[in-house]
């Protein structure tokens, strides 16, 4: 957030719609630059920089989205069933975008 006034600035940072990252958020170069470590889907969103001086004020809004590989919210476990016995099989992903689900059985498409 680079913004160039005489008097000289104040630089603020706000997170639209929430707070910012609580313990994870550092602010190097007098608050010009916002970093994020350790960043999660949940980092998503619209961030707003704010300079301000005794004469006004200016913003710039910086939109952020965090993109993840599928990952396992609730991975698949093997089942060792006897004839005539009842098994249910649980997958559950997720992903940014969303990852499709698919169910195979010997590599044929269920």
């Amino acid at each position: 957030c680079f913004c160039f006034s005489r008097p000289t600035p104040v630089i603020h940072w706000i997170k639209e719609g929430g707070e910012l990252p609580a313990n994870r958020t550092f602010f190097e170069n007098f608050k010009k630059t916002l970093k994020i470590i350790d960043v999660s889907e949940a980092d998503s969103g619209n961030y707003k920089c704010i300079a301000r001086n005794n004469l006004g004020s200016a913003h710039h809004v910086i939109s952020v989205t965090v993109k993840a590989a599928p990952y396992w919210i609730t991975a698949p476990r093997n089942l060792v069933l006897s004839p005539g016995e009842h098994g249910t099989l649980i997958c559950r992903a997720n992903g940014n975008p969303k990852p499709s689900i698919s169910w195979l059985a010997n590599g044929v498409p269920i």
